[in-house]
């Protein structure tokens, strides 16, 4: 499995859903889940980014269309990217 970071920002119509309904969050991750990427860890960031996600997909395209899914309901953009381990990246050097 490899590692990702999707860093995330609502939009208006995002916003307004999570302040109506803030559960909505976490029934998205099971939707993502559902997907084929794990949800490792989660976070709600105050600057320009609204959360940073750390995920496990089998490989880039399962990610990408994760990223697409989720962007093309128009509630959130997102900025993904592959991440390694310090390790990883020392044994590639």
């Amino acid at each position: 499995m490899a590692t990702y970071v999707m860093l995330t920002t609502l939009t208006d119509e995002g916003r307004k859903t999570i302040k109506d309904n803030p559960k909505r969050i976490k029934e998205v991750n099971k939707e993502v889940e559902a997907m084929g990427v794990k949800v490792i860890a989660q976070y709600a960031l105050l600057g320009p980014y609204d959360f940073v996600n750390i995920l496990e997909a089998k490989d880039s395209k399962t990610i990408s269309k994760v990223a697409i899914e989720l962007g093309a309901r128009g509630t959130l953009q997102t900025l993904t990217m592959a991440a390694l381990t310090l390790d990883e990246f020392i044994g590639s050097l």
